[in-house]
């Protein structure tokens, strides 16, 4: 088995770590304390290609595989989770969606236009009532002829407020359950599409989560993707390659919160010597370290496995799982290893944990992915 990586993999891994050093970390924790959206660095990422890595060239994208986008996710999510799920949702869910299930007309009109960062796109499925449990869908989208018309409302959208265009799930025939559900591409500015309340979040503050309000939004029929019904295998698709990007998320925020207690550890000082030559913090600091290298062998795995065309579903989840499991435990023990000043904003650590935690929560919670596991395991 081959464990190295390209010199492809390499150029763009450095390119993100220093993108993140030079451009995210100056200003982190303000944005953070303000809940400020971090607009000219994510104008910065799109412009870097940063937003639309997988997408083929000829819509404007980088045309790179997962592991490129999965190394580039690690290495933005070290230092600005908030960042990292912006550039997650437009490459692992808006752009795949439409480059994998869109029409030609749906790519040439709007993928080229997010592959580039010129628009974001946000992916709207979770509701009041129906988060883990998606074929409970209570919004609605009522075929008329040569439009829908969409009634409903959807709650923690990633990029809520900052997008341009939105990856809806509705239910368009309750009577064929999870088969009469569609999705739909809807543009910010038609009529009858609110903006609802921005959320008070414990952790990525710098991103804008809103719950969306829909009032009889004319949605025309060239915008629902794929045949009619297809929406709830869209939307399980899609999101299979996006716990790739969260499970790189969490791998980032883990390695983040890993560096910063390994170097504090080798300045702090308690009784006559550096802590890091106290066994207990020497301990604690091997095991983050084999944490984080057994997650980042199978977040590579499902990366590759995308990469080759194998199915994905479960291998993404089983990186999703171990790798957000990881990300809390080694925020927790940098926390621990900081002391006092874990506590304190200006060493970063505690931000990180508290980031920590909606890995474990969006993309499918810890247990759907047990769930998806586990059927994996029993299907033969």
């Amino acid at each position: 088995m081959d464990f190295s990586l390209t010199e492809e993999h390499i150029m763009i891994r450095d390119a993100a770590r220093d993108f993140a050093k030079n451009e995210l970390l100056p200003g982190v924790i303000e944005r953070d304390n303000k809940q400020e959206f971090p607009a000219q660095q994510i104008k910065m990422m799109g412009e870097l290609g940063f937003l639309g890595m997988m997408v083929d060239p000829k819509y404007g994208g980088g045309g790179m595989d997962t592991v490129s986008y999965a190394l580039a996710m690690e290495e933005i999510s070290k230092i600005d989770a908030s960042a990292s799920v912006v550039m997650s949702v437009n490459n692992s869910l808006v752009c795949y969606g439409i480059e994998k299930y869109g029409s030609e007309d749906q790519k040439q009109k709007y993928l080229t236009k997010l592959a580039t960062g010129e628009k974001l796109g946000a992916f709207c499925l979770s509701e009041p009532e129906a988060g883990s449990d998606a074929t409970s869908q209570k919004t609605t989208a009522i075929d008329h002829g040569d439009h829908y018309i969409l009634n409903g409302t959807k709650n923690w959208i990633t990029n809520g407020n900052n997008a341009d265009f939105y990856l809806v799930i509705a239910q368009t025939d309750r009577e064929k359950k999870h088969k009469g559900i569609n999705a739909f591409i809807v543009e910010k500015s038609w009529e009858g599409f609110e903006i609802g309340p921005k959320e008070d979040k414990l952790g990525i503050r710098g991103s804008d989560t809103h719950s969306l309000i829909f009032n009889d939004v004319k949605v025309p029929k060239e915008n629902r993707i794929g045949v009619d019904g297809f929406g709830f295998k869209f939307a399980m698709k899609t999101l299979s390659g996006g716990r790739i990007g969260i499970a790189s998320q969490a791998l980032g925020i883990a390695g983040g919160a890993y560096d910063l207690a390994r170097e504090y550890s080798k300045v702090r000082k308690a009784f006559g010597t550096e802590i890091c030559n106290h066994q207990a913090i020497a301990f604690k600091l091997a095991d983050m370290h084999t944490s984080i290298e057994a997650a980042k062998l199978l977040v590579m795995k499902a990366a590759w496995d995308k990469d080759q065309g194998n199915n994905y579903d479960m291998s993404g989840a089983i990186a999703k799982l171990y790798a957000s499991q990881v990300a809390m435990d080694v925020s927790v023990e940098a926390v621990q290893v900081h002391g006092g000043n874990g506590y304190v904003k200006e060493y970063h650590v505690e931000r990180l944990m508290r980031d920590a935690k909606i890995t474990q929560i969006y993309e499918g919670t810890s247990e759907i992915q047990k769930i998806v596991i586990s059927r994996g395991l029993l299907r033969d």
